[in-house]
């Protein structure tokens, strides 16, 4: 089989192995064949949010709910836009509950900017401390060298081998506990989650960041809180490096297999798929 792009080469991420997990044959589609996958409000809706929330906090909480409420809507605007050019045919972009898409793009827009509100109120009523290099992040005090540039537990990237493959990622919140081990946390507009993201992420910065982490969670955005503590205590280097060997293994072999189901729905390159088409 003929790789594009290299893709058995690449380091792997955690949504590359729940995707690979979920249908193989989406990953070839879309990582192997380059399908142009169908627009989704609900995803310029997350990125959006996303960006508004890191600002807010890389300015140490001190923007007004109104600056981000604004970050989020001009971001969400240029996004939707951009994709309307690419994608003007509103019938080809996907929704949830068969909405028609023009009414889900300006429903998310609302729902966006409720969701940046919330969060902000939430932020700065339950002051989470976010953790950084040296410590001293909310307290302003990270370093006296005008050079000094700490790294900081917002977006943080990670790169680290686990089994012998190449793992990234960014993680949204990383948060200092008083016990002196950090939490991982991840932020969400919508409902799915994943056990494996937060296990992941205990494990890379552990390793690469020689924190101890116990526990991670989500903040919510449907509910502006976060969700139930998650134990990540046990989760060990091999637990988390068995998926990532298991996945990159069949990419390599070039293991492909379609797995239809209810998961087909909210796939972004069914067009392209000829079981989707058949059923």
């Amino acid at each position: 089989m003929t790789f594009k792009g290299k893709i058995e080469n690449q380091p792997r991420s955690v949504s590359q192995v729940d995707q690979y997990e979920k249908c193989s044959w989406q990953f070839y589609l879309q990582r192997v064949e380059r399908v142009v996958p169908r627009p989704a409000a609900w995803s310029f809706q997350g990125t959006a949010f996303h960006s508004a929330a890191e600002k807010f906090e890389k300015e140490f909480r001190e923007p007004s709910e109104e600056e981000m409420v604004q970050l989020f809507s001009d971001q969400y605007a240029a996004m939707v836009n951009g994709a309307m050019y690419k994608e003007p045919d509103l019938s080809r972009w996907m929704t949830a509950n068969k909405k028609p898409a023009g009414q889900d793009i300006e429903d998310r827009y609302r729902l966006g900017q409720s969701q940046v509100r919330d969060y902000v109120k939430w932020s700065k009523e339950n002051q989470p401390e976010i953790w950084s290099e040296g410590g001293g992040w909310n307290g302003f005090d990270i370093s006296e060298a005008d050079d000094y540039t700490p790294r900081v537990g917002l977006e943080l990237y990670f790169k680290v081998e686990l089994g012998g493959v190449v793992v990234r990622g960014y993680i949204d919140q990383l948060v200092q506990e008083d016990d002196g081990s950090v939490r991982v946390r991840d932020l969400k507009t919508g409902s799915t989650k994943s056990h494996f993201q937060l296990e992941t992420y205990a494990v890379a910065v552990r390793k690469q960041f020689g924190e101890v982490v116990n526990r991670g969670d989500w903040y919510f955005g449907k509910t502006g809180g976060l969700s139930k503590t998650v134990d990540l205590s046990e989760v060990t280097e091999d637990q988390v490096s068995a998926r990532f060997v298991e996945m990159d293994q069949g990419v390599k072999a070039g293991r492909f297999e379609a797995k239809t189901g209810f998961h087909c729905n909210f796939c972004d390159v069914s067009h392209a798929c000829s079981l989707f088409r058949a059923r």
